[in-house]
């Protein structure tokens, strides 16, 4: 291309021109937005988490009442890509395995934009997760009063 004649201000032009033009082409790409399914999450993400029970809560059959209860979990949950799962998990309380039953199934839902909600059948606890467009992770935060827990997991090993 021949700039000669053009002078300054009509070079500066082209490559506003030029720079315009690059940034609604990476703009446009982040308007898509998310685009997530059931589908989006399959196969193996290894769960850790710590968290609190706070009187009256009561989950996984632990009595009702008393002080404020430290909880740690660790196992790995299985998304069926279909809404369905299950989850392998030890659960402890203040230091002592709740001895829950494992492996418990689940159900979730994925919206479009990567949000979504995840239930241990058959009644809780209940988490809103929050999901990698391309299904590789996903973090979750407990919804039921009196359970306080958040977790981050990562899929090691998609369904075949």
């Amino acid at each position: 291309m021949k700039l000669a004649g053009l002078g300054p201000i009509g070079i500066a032009a082209i490559v506003s021109v030029g720079f315009f033009a690059e940034a609604q082409a990476y703009a446009g790409e982040n308007d898509q937005g998310a685009k997530c399914s059931l589908e989006t999450l399959n196969g193996q993400y290894p769960v850790a988490a710590n968290g609190m029970l706070i009187p009256p809560v009561q989950l996984f059959g632990i009595p009702p009442g008393g002080p404020s209860l430290v909880t740690a979990a660790a196992g790995y949950s299985i998304y069926n890509g279909d809404g369905t799962g299950t989850d392998y998990v030890t659960f402890i309380v203040n230091g002592v395995n709740a001895n829950v039953a494992s492996p418990m199934p689940t159900q979730y839902t994925i919206n479009p934009d990567c949000t979504g909600t995840k239930t241990v059948l058959p009644d809780g606890p209940h988490f809103n997760i929050f999901v990698a467009t391309d299904g590789s992770a996903l973090t979750a935060v407990a919804t039921d009063q009196g359970f306080s827990v958040s977790e981050s997991d990562k899929r090691v090993q998609p369904s075949q």
